[in-house]
């Protein structure tokens, strides 16, 4: 009894040892099992990756810190720091070298001074000359209007009524004296050519028997007809040269006549065209001479009883600045402005003024006032329009630029102010102040070129 039941108690036991061992082995293939699903997601992650983290890192840094170990951390660093320094300082000196010998490549100022020899100053003529205060003519500034010179301008039209036949002149074309400029046609004038030639023969003829065989009231008679039939033609519009034409026969008399231009000059306007019939007057053209000009400035009466015939003045085209002279004063006043007219004439050297401009007018009075003078030589136009005089520094023959104001000028001399009011200022100029007053332009020269340096890259 006993014995069964130990062996009952035997076969639990090692069926319980058997189970759980099985448990065991089984938790055991369990575990693998997980280990390598994990095992292989963590591969296929690192192959996505590109390298194991250790792989990645780890021997990167390794090997890093390995080279790192090489060198000294000063020697490392330092020599770096200092390659990038010199390298940082090189470019730095290159700018600023760059900055003072091309300024920025912009352009070429002028120099601020520049130093002539005695032997320079002589050669160019150069005089200096200390400022003083002078009786300067004060000045009205008015508005004014060119206007053709109506003295040195006519009008072409015929004496009868014609028709246009050609035109041997445009408009705009520059025409001399005795120039042919239209034909025309007329019945009035073929018949005083007509009456011409009858007059002449019988006059030739009375000539030639003389008054001994003819009576007086013949010859008379024969000799009034024969003026008046000439003065008939050219009155009407024959020229000397058609006269004598048709009297030697070498030409007819269809009535045909030229127009000629009686003075030199342009050309303005042109109001016909070739076959048109005009009226005696018509005007076909107008020529006139622009090489001189007339201004008319309006100024109050109370001003113009200061302004005198022949007084000088000067007009302003823009920036331009041209001589002129008061010819004639007007002595009655616009019903609209209540302003009277100064008639200046000016000089139309280079053919830039046309009637109808604007410009405004400078002209000079009989009250004068102390002013600072210089010849009008002596006032130059900067490089950015600015007005300008060379000033004498503190040695002989060493010259600066120094921009002034200028507020007129008559009769060859400038009327200048300074542009600064700081006497101590070293662009103040007064009293004393020595300035170039013969060959600025020389001094100009020589300044414009002190400040143009060649450049080697």
């Amino acid at each position: 009894m006993l014995r069964n039941k130990l062996i009952s108690l035997i076969s639990v036991l090692l069926f319980s040892g058997l189970f759980v061992s099985g448990l065991t082995a089984c938790s055991k293939d369990e575990s693998a099992t997980v280990k390598d699903v994990k095992q292989k997601a963590q591969q296929q992650h690192d192959e996505h990756d590109g390298h194991d983290d250790d792989e990645h890192h780890g021997s990167a840094k390794k090997e890093d810190h390995d080279e790192h170990e090489g060198h000294d951390d000063e020697e490392h660093h330092g020599s770096a720091k200092k390659e990038d320094h010199e390298e940082h300082k090189g470019s730095g000196d290159h700018d600023e070298s760059g900055e003072e010998g091309h300024g920025g490549h912009g352009g070429h100022e002028e120099a601020s001074a520049v130093l002539l020899k005695p032997e320079q100053m002589q050669a160019a003529n150069i005089v200096v000359a200390a400022l003083t205060l002078t009786d300067a003519k004060t000045t009205i500034r008015a508005p004014g209007e060119i206007k053709l010179n109506a003295y040195k301008t006519i009008k072409v039209s015929p004496r009868i009524n014609a028709q246009v036949i050609a035109r041997h002149a445009i408009l705009g074309e520059e025409v001399k004296v005795g120039q042919a400029l239209v034909t025309l046609s007329s019945v009035e004038m073929a018949e005083a050519q007509g009456q011409l030639l009858l007059a002449d023969k019988e006059w030739q003829r009375v000539k030639k028997l003389g008054r001994k065989v003819v009576s007086a009231r013949r010859y008379i008679t024969a000799k009034v007809n024969y003026e008046k039939a000439y003065a008939n033609a050219k009155a009407y519009g024959m020229g000397e040269i058609e006269i004598k034409s048709l009297l030697a026969q070498k030409r007819s008399a269809d009535g045909s006549f030229k127009l000629v231009a009686q003075q030199l000059g342009r050309i303005l306007h042109d109001k016909f065209i070739v076959g048109e019939r005009v009226e005696a007057g018509y005007e076909l053209m107008v020529i006139t001479d622009e090489s001189t000009m007339w201004v008319e400035a309006r100024v109050t009466p109370q001003l113009m009883s200061l302004v005198d015939i022949g007084n000088s003045a000067e007009i302003m085209l823009g920036d331009e600045r041209l001589a002129a002279k008061v010819i004639q004063l007007h002595h009655s006043l616009d019903a609209t402005t209540r302003t009277s007219a100064v008639r200046l004439e000016v000089k139309n050297v280079v053919d830039h003024l046309h009637a109808g401009m604007f410009v405004t007018a400078f002209i000079s009075t009989r009250n004068t006032r102390k002013a600072l003078q210089v010849p009008e030589e002596a006032v130059l136009r900067s490089s950015d329009g600015d007005w300008q005089i060379m000033v004498e520094q503190d040695e002989p023959g060493e010259f600066a630029v120094v921009e002034v104001k200028l507020k007129s000028i008559s009769d060859g001399m400038a009327t200048i102010v300074s542009k600064s009011r700081n006497s101590k200022a070293d662009d103040y100029i007064g009293v004393g102040t020595r300035v170039v007053t013969r060959g600025a332009f020389f001094v100009q020269s020589e300044l414009a070129k002190g400040g143009f340096e060649i450049h080697n890259h």
